[in-house]
């Protein structure tokens, strides 16, 4: 009933206000995500790339925004309002890429001194520990299903066809699961912190 309210309404060119927007977004209405899509992705690009003026990787952080806004639209909280938790969001994101690009820079740097002197080994671990942490902060803030079948897929090495077993889903699922948590990963952990997730080189 409510996809048809909406249906209608943009049938008769009337907006839906935001807080509406969300009351259907949290039913789990698909037009209601795309007009709140389309309404906010714009405006959204442009704000992040004022802070990082980098193309390739606002894109990646607005994609992984909307991926959460829907994934979450159950138990997301809108403190304030749907345009103050979207730009609030982008906030953190662009905040939380530049501190890993931090940490990834001090890795590189202690990691080329050691190399050079042979010295710092102990620094060294606690950068490679602190790496390791990051990773696993951001793979447990992951939907759960998503991190179950990530967890399962990276940690315990099972098979696309055991994790769709052992969760009575589909392998499409688990494929899209896990296609979709890389992806996320990606965003939030910057491309040397996501190389070394890939390929386990911490």
């Amino acid at each position: 009933m409510r996809k048809f309210a909406f249906t209608v309404f943009m049938t008769a060119r009337t907006p839906l206000s935001d807080n509406e927007l969300v009351d259907l977004l949290k039913t789990g209405d698909q037009y209601a995500y795309t007009e709140i899509y389309n309404r906010y992705k714009g405006v959204l690009y442009q704000h992040a790339y004022k802070r990082l003026p980098n193309q390739g990787e606002v894109d990646d952080i607005i994609h992984e925004l909307f991926t959460t806004l829907w994934t979450k639209r159950e138990t997301i909280v809108f403190k304030t309002n749907l345009s103050g938790y979207l730009y609030t969001a982008v906030r953190n994101r662009i905040l939380d890429y530049i501190s890993h690009q931090q940490v990834e820079s001090a890795y590189f740097a202690n990691l080329q001194q050691f190399i050079d002197h042979g010295a710092g080994v102990t620094d060294h671990r606690v950068r490679s520990n602190m790496l390791r942490d990051l990773i696993e902060k951001e793979i447990s803030s992951l939907p759960a299903k998503m991190r179950e079948v990530f967890e399962l897929s990276r940690k315990s090495e099972f098979s696309h066809q055991e994790i769709a077993d052992k969760l009575d889903i589909s392998e499409k699922t688990v494929k899209n699961q896990i296609h979709n948590a890389l992806k996320i990963l990606r965003v939030r952990l910057g491309v040397f912190i996501y190389l070394c997730l890939l390929y386990n080189l911490l």
